[in-house]
């Protein structure tokens, strides 16, 4: 919010320089070293060029003119570099932010108001329904759930979605194992082999339906995993009802006028080559079968009606068909920014220092529920997004498991556990927060608390800068950084003790 006072000001003194600009266009970010300033801006070497000065030059006129009458909270503004404006800022501004978190709150703060008005479907996991979700599936729902929740926090109308991929030959074959295991056979060689499929088998009623029994017990067991990390939709899409509910053939009559489709070999074709496909692809096959393409489609379709834009979560294998979506989608008059996917890359995960291999075919994997049970819904969903979802991760769930400093989960959990016993212990001694407005924040100068109040202040912009660039993990970043700052704060800045002086002690426990 402060950056954006800045922005103004200088805004101002670009367009007095002759400049036709406006804010929107001036860009100011925290330099990594403090030693440079609190904000620093490109503006003049950006804009230089129109008015044919050097960027330094100009840079000088921005300076001077603001000098003249600096704004609220700035100690110093200068030039630096090749042209490069560095504002230095007084403590006080830190104060007004603590005063700001303070008086916004929780529901608050860190909030903005840019998706008012506009809605976001987000479908991720999707895993087959052919076995329990294994530990890796679980970054997807960890990652869509925190992405949406960024969503929710600026505004936007959220919807949720999990595709069930009821049809086709991998359901067949789990139903054929479950039944086999129950009859005390082996599975079929293609089938699944996994100890949960005899588990299962034995809990399947004899009179039921392997694969109708099979696809719903894989279900019900996949919501319960992702319920004990928090995960919840507000839809569970099934594929068989869609091609029951006659959707595919609409969506094939709408595509035959618009004539994005043609007969060849035998099969019918949807030529999305001419919107970047690498090549046209089967809707239809020459055996009369459809696609799973096909059924993509109309559900993809239909996603609209639940949200304004669409995001796919996808798997490190599905590169090839955003391609194809997204030409379908515009076929179809969603525009071609309508439609995002975000692939995900795997998850390698480390138990007794081995590699454990997530196969549910085999059935040699770790269930996320298993994870969850090991490590606690909080430890769990953390890890997953400790890295950005585009990178391969690594975890160690023995290194979860412990409670030390080393374990990123654990030392941020110790600094909450801190912040609360500080509050027990100030009620044990009977000391209470006066009200804001008669404590002085202003004897907050130590840098331990400096420190603790800038980080504080970042949330927003990386709040925005999450969501604009669909990283939650930036936010688990910031949250680990508040943690260090705290613990730090926590060491050098006495809060509770006899010796600190009333005035100190009551800023340190709004701080706090």
């Amino acid at each position: 919010m402060y950056r954006d006072q800045l922005a103004e000001t200088l805004n101002v003194a670009l367009v007095g320089q002759g400049l036709d600009i406006s804010v929107t266009e001036i860009h100011l970010e925290r330099p990594a070293n403090i030693e440079h300033g609190d904000w620093s801006s490109n503006a003049a070497l950006a804009f230089a060029k129109q008015l044919g000065l050097n960027p330094r030059e100009l840079a000088q006129r921005v300076v001077d003119e603001v000098n003249q009458d600096l704004p609220n909270h700035v100690e110093a503004i200068e030039v630096a570099g090749p042209g490069f404006i560095n504002f230095r800022l007084k403590d006080s501004w830190l104060h007004e932010v603590l005063s700001l978190v303070i008086s916004l709150g929780e529901e608050g703060y860190a909030r903005s108001d840019i998706g008012i008005g506009k809605s976001v479907n987000l479908e991720f996991v999707s895993a087959n329904p052919t076995g329990p979700l294994h530990a890796g599936g679980g970054r997807w729902g960890a990652y869509g759930d925190a992405l949406t929740r960024l969503f929710k926090r600026h505004g936007y109308a959220t919807f949720t979605e999990y595709y069930v991929n009821d049809r086709g030959v991998q359901t067949e074959l789990f139903g054929a194992s479950l039944a086999a295991r129950r009859d005390g056979l082996a599975p079929p060689e293609d089938g699944y082999q996994g100890e949960y499929v005899s588990e299962w088998a034995n809990e399947m009623p004899e009179d039921a339906d392997p694969v109708v029994w099979g696809k719903q017990r894989a279900m019900a067991d996949v919501s319960r995993s992702l319920e004990s990390m928090n995960v919840v939709f507000d839809m569970w899409a099934s594929e068989q009802s869609l091609v029951e509910s006659g959707a595919m053939t609409e969506i094939i009559e709408t595509l035959r006028k618009s004539k994005w489709i043609e007969e060849r070999e035998g099969a019918t074709w949807l030529r999305t080559s001419e919107f970047g496909d690498e090549k046209d692809r089967v809707l239809i096959k020459s055996d009369g079968e459809p696609t799973y393409f096909l059924p993509d489609i109309a559900y993809h379709h239909s996603k609209f009606s639940r949200g304004d834009h669409v995001i796919d979560i996808l798997g490190a294998d599905h590169h090839g068909y955003v391609a194809r979506m997204s030409a379908a989608m515009q076929m179809l008059g969603h525009p071609k920014a309508s439609y995002e996917a975000i692939i995900g890359q795997n998850v390698t995960l480390i138990r007794g220092g081995e590699e454990v291999r997530l196969s549910k075919r085999t059935g040699t994997m770790v269930e996320v529920r298993e994870l969850v049970e090991a490590v606690g819904p909080d430890m769990a969903r953390f890890a997953y997004l400790l890295q950005s979802i585009d990178t391969r991760q690594t975890i160690d769930i023995d290194a979860l498991s412990k409670k030390a400093n080393e374990n990123p989960v654990f030392y941020v959990q110790y600094a909450h556990a801190r912040i609360a016993a500080v509050g027990r212990e100030a009620v044990n001694r009977g000391v209470g927060r006066q009200d804001l407005s008669l404590v002085d924040t202003s004897v907050l100068v130590e840098k331990r608390e400096l420190e603790l109040l800038r980080v504080i202040s970042l949330l927003p912009e990386v709040s925005d800068l999450a969501l604009r660039e669909r990283s939650p993990h930036k936010v688990s970043t910031w949250v680990r950084e508040l943690a260090a700052s705290f613990h730090g704060f926590y060491h050098d800045c006495p809060i509770l003790r006899s010796d600190v002086a009333t005035e100190t002690q009551q800023a340190r426990l709004w701080l706090v």
